[in-house]
């Protein structure tokens, strides 16, 4: 499944890039102005679930999406205002105890177990995942974390930490979060990884 920062989702079988040309194939068509965020892998009966820099979030059944050609430009995952975007895609398993991770460009971070997103249609305006405001910044992550132990932040000035993620706390979807990395003045959070 491909997904896009406008929130369109496009489900292709893993078939159709069986022969790829040196020079590359069109996986999908883009509207003017969005790019392409992510592509994960997805199995018959998975939960795919988004999150929005502004705070929102939605969970669908991967077969509310068909499964479409190459040239395709795919349906609506999400709908999301236009100074809005995705900045997470995560594949939920059926019964699966995983946690949604977000962190905000303010280095605010929190897990929320997936139990708490209800699933849902795709194209709706999803809900809250985590309380954006001024202080926190918009979200710049949202992703699964199953096993993962460690978290690895790095701001856009270069300043980098390592720490346990038993450290982020799992807080309920309408909170913002907690202090996971102090910033320096005019610095944001630029990635992040889990390990």
């Amino acid at each position: 499944m491909l997904v896009t920062e406008n929130g369109t989702a496009k489900k292709m079988s893993a078939e159709s890039f069986k022969d790829v040309r040196r020079s590359g194939i069109i996986a999908i068509r883009l509207d003017k102005g969005d790019a392409l965020k992510t592509a994960v892998l997805v199995e018959k009966g998975d939960d795919v679930i988004l999150g929005t820099a502004t705070g929102q979030s939605i969970r669908f059944k991967e077969s509310d999406v068909r499964e479409m050609g190459r040239t395709a430009g795919g349906v609506r995952a999400i709908k999301i205002s236009k100074s809005d975007n995705v900045v997470g895609v995560g594949v939920i398993k059926k019964d699966e105890e995983a946690a949604f991770l977000t962190m905000s460009e303010h280095g605010l971070g929190k897990k929320t177990k997936v139990k708490e997103y209800k699933t849902q249609k795709r194209g709706g305006s999803g809900i809250k995942t985590a309380k954006v405001t001024p202080k926190t910044g918009k979200l710049i992550i949202g992703r699964l974390v199953r096993d993962e132990t460690e978290i690895i932040a790095v701001s856009k000035k270069g300043q980098i930490i390592r720490t346990s993620l038993d450290s982020v706390p799992s807080l309920g979807r309408q909170t913002q979060g907690v202090t996971v990395m102090k910033l320096r003045a005019g610095d944001s959070i630029a990635s992040l990884a889990c390990l």
